[in-house]
């Protein structure tokens, strides 16, 4: 197996601007964690596990955790790799690579769509236009920020997570403060968590159940790694930031769903509805549902902003092996990848019309075909990292700055884990159409590769 001769200071030097700072690359991690699954898709998983949910979220985390974990490091071992889907190529060759960047590409475009619908629906509650036509909108002002230059959507992106950042925060103060008995006048009470049922209503089953829903909540975690190839110390900053990925998840799922769930009745908790909403008006937070409406908008705002821009930089980076069109490789003066950007806001015009002329139809099937898609690459991810560190003990053991506990136990339970939950998907009605579609997916884009890129020019690891 050959292994890049890659030093730390002979890093490729990417034709990309390095521009984001620190604080950016930070915000876009958690950025990428919180979005419109926590604030309102919750209340579906929650509805079906009961208070357990806190331990399937947990769960979810730890896998989460040991991903971010194994590209921490091998970003820091292949310091040349500028994104996260190309670990896949060098462990386990070109297939992997190619087809691991397609699908994070395809995941990423149809988000792009998903969140302009979100939004766009949000927005009609205070604005009576058709749905296609503020989707439309909202992409076109999203666009225009990342063409504008990576600094610009850095920015954009920090004050976006900011504000999602601190409404969580905020909220987890206000209702500690009421859990603790500080503003309640009944003292500590957390009874809610066992009164209904137990903690476990659904029974233990059903914990295990809850991970493949919320899995995919947790997601985005890993669009530091291609954000971090556009700052000053990309290795560097990816590691520091895998490092407190599971302290994120904890304090603002777990954290505060668990307050939730102590405040309010885990049965009183309908799918569609936000929890959060339902807990301050519990107590007594004025205009808890507009608070709310404009804190989702701005994570599915966020969402959008990022979609464009990891979907924009993994085609960029296909196109520099010859996986793509190599016309997609070129930048603009400032440095950004104009015609990528382009080409994911347009995949996302064409889905969004989708969504308005063939919603159970051809949009449906689009939204399936993404379902099990992480975790088919970050299955692929994890395969790569154990072969890569084996070669790096045998080889090169000066390359491993960072590494995974417990090599190679950890990395194998990771393994069984993302498989565990991709199997318990094809025994769960609601998500079995989705494995199978998202498998099929998967399968035809492996299989293009080796009809239309083995062997040739360009694919190269």
């Amino acid at each position: 197996m050959k292994i890049p001769a890659l030093e730390p200071e002979e890093a490729v030097d990417s034709p990309l601007g390095r521009t984001l700072l620190s604080r950016h690359v930070a915000m876009i991690s958690i950025g990428g964690i919180i979005g419109a699954g926590l604030f309102v898709g919750s209340s579906a998983s929650i509805h079906a596990v009961g208070p357990a949910i806190l331990v399937s979220y947990a769960l979810a985390g730890l896998i989460v955790l040991m991903v971010m974990r194994m590209l921490g490091e091998m970003a820091l071992a292949l310091p040349g790799i500028t994104a996260f889907t190309e670990f896949a190529r060098v462990g386990l060759g070109n297939w992997a690579g190619f087809t691991s960047g397609w699908l994070y590409w395809y995941f990423w475009v149809v988000v792009v769509a998903i969140e302009a619908i979100a939004g766009a629906t949000l927005i009609q509650h205070w604005i009576d236009l058709p749905l296609w036509l503020v989707g439309w909108a909202l992409l076109a002002v999203l666009t225009g920020s990342n063409l504008t230059s990576t600094r610009t959507y850095g920015e954009t992106e920090f004050w976006f997570a900011s504000l999602k950042v601190g409404a969580i925060v905020a909220f987890i103060v206000v209702a500690g403060a009421y859990v603790l008995g500080l503003t309640s006048g009944r003292g500590p009470d957390i009874s809610n968590l066992v009164a209904h049922g137990g903690f476990a209503p659904m029974g233990p089953a059903s914990v295990l159940a809850g991970v493949t829903t919320v899995i995919f909540s947790l997601c985005g975690a890993e669009i530091s790694t291609i954000a971090a190839a556009e700052s000053p110390e990309p290795a560097q900053t990816i590691a520091k930031l895998t490092s407190s990925v599971i302290l994120r998840i904890i304090l603002f799922y777990v954290g505060a769903l668990f307050l939730i769930l102590a405040i309010v009745p885990w049965n009183e908790i309908t799918p569609g509805q936000s929890p959060f909403v339902l807990a301050m008006e519990r107590i007594n937070v004025p205009a808890a549902g507009a608070i709310t409406n404009v804190i989702v908008l701005t994570a599915v705002l966020s969402c959008l902003n990022s979609g464009l821009y990891v979907a924009s930089r993994i085609l960029f980076t296909l196109a520099s092996r010859g996986d793509a069109p190599q016309w997609a490789v070129a930048v603009n003066r400032r440095k950004v990848p104009a015609r990528s950007i382009l080409i994911a806001s347009s995949f996302g015009w064409l889905a969004i019309l989708a969504a308005v002329i063939s919603p159970d139809g051809v949009f449906a099937f689009l939204v399936n075909a993404s379902g099990a898609t992480m975790l088919v690459i970050y299955l692929l991810s994890a395969l790569a990292q154990i072969r890569l560190r084996r070669e790096f003990e045998r080889t090169d053991p000066g390359r491993l700055q960072f590494k995974v506990w417990l090599f190679p136990w950890l990395s194998y339970v990771t393994v069984a884990a993302i498989v565990g939950v991709l199997a318990a998907m094809t025994l769960t009605p609601s998500l079995a159409s989705q494995f199978w579609v998202s498998g099929l997916l998967a399968a035809l884009v492996a299989g293009c590769f080796f009809v239309f890129r083995k062997g040739k020019k360009g694919a190269a690891a």
